[in-house]
Order: structure tokens, then C-alpha cells, then sequence
């Protein structure tokens, strides 16, 4: 059996200003939507192919943790912004966090619209859209748009992870995705 080697981007992120790995290929506009496996927090799982469908995009938010304060805000920040996306658009938290501390964290909020999704059982996720800090094993933070069509309309990978963002950027992608 053959093992497949996965692309290793150095110095592609940085965390606190200290250049960090990324672990797969890059994700670019106009790819498929690769193949994963998530975890909801009904612990049931969630393919890549279940976020879109027919009229249906997906803004896929990419954090490390919910449980740090950039991250925590940043989707507070979504959630409080999801009313401009338009019908049709599903909004997504990723991270490897478990799906209890997200049910937990969404449970804290309150009124939380956004679907918590965990890539904490097999790392597919951030290996196939090359989003793992390969020397943290946490994701990093991004955000990808995806249309009906199965294909990303929109990445954009923060460079330094403990930046939030450009939430105006995101919600105009996502708006276009439909």
C-alpha cells in the first residue's frame, strides 16, 4: 500500500508573528470542493457534499478554537452579520474543536444561527482544503465560499491567525454564490 505524502506550505501562516506550516494543497477559487468529513454536534457526521446542493452556497468560517477570544468574536461577529447573507447561502463554523464545547459554546450565545461543525475525528477537513497548522494541529483561519455548483468562489486565508477576517469581503462573496 502506498501512503499519499501531503503538501507542506512553510511559513504560509503565522501564529503570534511565528511562521507555522500548512498541511495540503492550497484551496484557490474556481476548485472543487475537495472530499471530508465533518462532525456536527449531533455528532452525525457531515460530508463536503451535503453544504451545497441545488441553489444552495455555503460560507464555510475556519477557525482554530471557539474557545480563544479572536475566534470566539469572529464568529459572534458572522452570526450577528448572517442576516445579510441571502436565502440560499448556509453559514458554517469550522473547527476541531469537539462538538460538545461548540453545542456549549453556541448554548453560551445564545440566538447562534451558524452551524457548528467539528473536524476533530479524522482531520479530512483541514488536510483536503490545506488548512492544518501542521505544528499546532489546529485549522487555520480562513474563510471559503462556496457555490451551488460545488466549487470555491471564494478563499481567503489570514495570514497571521490571530487576525480576524475581512468580514465585508466574506458577506460580499457569499452574497454572490447564490
Amino acid at each position: 500500500m502506498t501512503a499519499h505524502v501531503l503538501t507542506e506550505r512553510s511559513g504560509a501562516v503565522t501564529f503570534k508573528g511565528e511562521p507555522k506550516t500548512l498541511v495540503g494543497s492550497e484551496l484557490r477559487g474556481g476548485d472543487p470542493l475537495p472530499q471530508f468529513t465533518l462532525v456536527g454536534t449531533d455528532l452525525q457526521p457531515v460530508t463536503s457534499q451535503r453544504l451545497t446542493g441545488e441553489k444552495h452556497a455555503a460560507l464555510l468560517i475556519v477557525v482554530p478554537s471557539l474557545d480563544t477570544g479572536v475566534c470566539s468574536l469572529e464568529s459572534k461577529t458572522f452570526n450577528a452579520r448572517i442576516g445579510e447573507l441571502p436565502e440560499g447561502v448556509s453559514a458554517f463554523v469550522v473547527s476541531r474543536d469537539l462538538p460538545f464545547a461548540q453545542a456549549r459554546w453556541a448554548k453560551e450565545q445564545g440566538d447562534v444561527r451558524l452551524q457548528m461543525l467539528s473536524d476533530y475525528l479524522d482531520h479530512s477537513f483541514g488536510r483536503a482544503t490545506g488548512l492544518e497548522i501542521k505544528e499546532l494541529g489546529l485549522l487555520a483561519r480562513a474563510v471559503i465560499v462556496v457555490g451551488s455548483d460545488g466549487r470555491v468562489r471564494y478563499v481567503q486565508l489570514v495570514r497571521e491567525v490571530a487576525h480576524e477576517p475581512n468580514y465585508d469581503e466574506a458577506i460580499a462573496a457569499a452574497r454572490s454564490a447564490v
